[in-house]
């Protein structure tokens, strides 16, 4: 079991209980996924692009990325439906507390001028999406072999109702919000 995880089991479902006024403790929100997903630029001309972006995702989730390809055809991009766009990968259990737990306490506090996260990432329906514009903030990259800088999206999947639930579930966990 992670250290986050165990927070969570003894410390977060007991407060969230009393702070959303749930008598039951499997009433009160959890994370159910995390996706992390890279989109790469031009990825179909130089394909050592793709393969650059899948090495560093699988350093930074410890599990093996799945290529993602363009549902549609855009001429303007050059791109036909089929090509191979980016790569992402859905955490679940341990290693998804892992990946937060790092996340929060080592990759946001190395992003060059931050204020914390934007509390308008939420959906309507709980989930909660963030983006990082370069990949180096992970400790598991080595910035010397990077040829391309790569941006990533993170997408917090839960099972709260609303996007105030979610809110306190995600402040609880130590999600660093900006306050304005």
């Amino acid at each position: 079991m992670s250290r986050l995880q165990e927070k969570y089991s003894e410390k977060i479902v007991p407060s969230l209980q009393a702070r959303l006024s749930k008598g039951n403790p499997y009433a009160v929100p959890r994370l159910k996924s995390v996706v992390v997903s890279m989109g790469v630029k031009n990825s179909h001309l130089d394909r050592k692009k793709l393969e650059e972006a899948l090495k560093h995702l699988e350093a930074i989730t410890g599990q093996k990325p799945k290529i993602t390809k363009a549902r549609n055809s855009i001429a303007g991009f050059k791109l036909r439906e089929g090509m191979e766009v980016g790569c992402c990968v859905t955490l679940r259990g341990v290693r998804m507390y892992e990946f937060i737990d790092r996340l929060i306490s080592i990759a946001l506090p190395r992003v060059r001028d931050f204020r914390g996260l934007n509390p308008k990432g939420f959906d309507g329906r709980g989930n909660y999406n963030m983006g990082l514009t370069e990949q180096l903030v992970f400790p598991e990259i080595n910035a010397d072999k990077v040829s391309n800088l790569q941006g990533m999206n993170i997408a917090v999947v839960t099972s709260a109702a609303d996007d105030t639930e979610s809110f306190a579930l995600l402040e609880e966990l130590g999600f660093p919000f900006s306050r304005k």
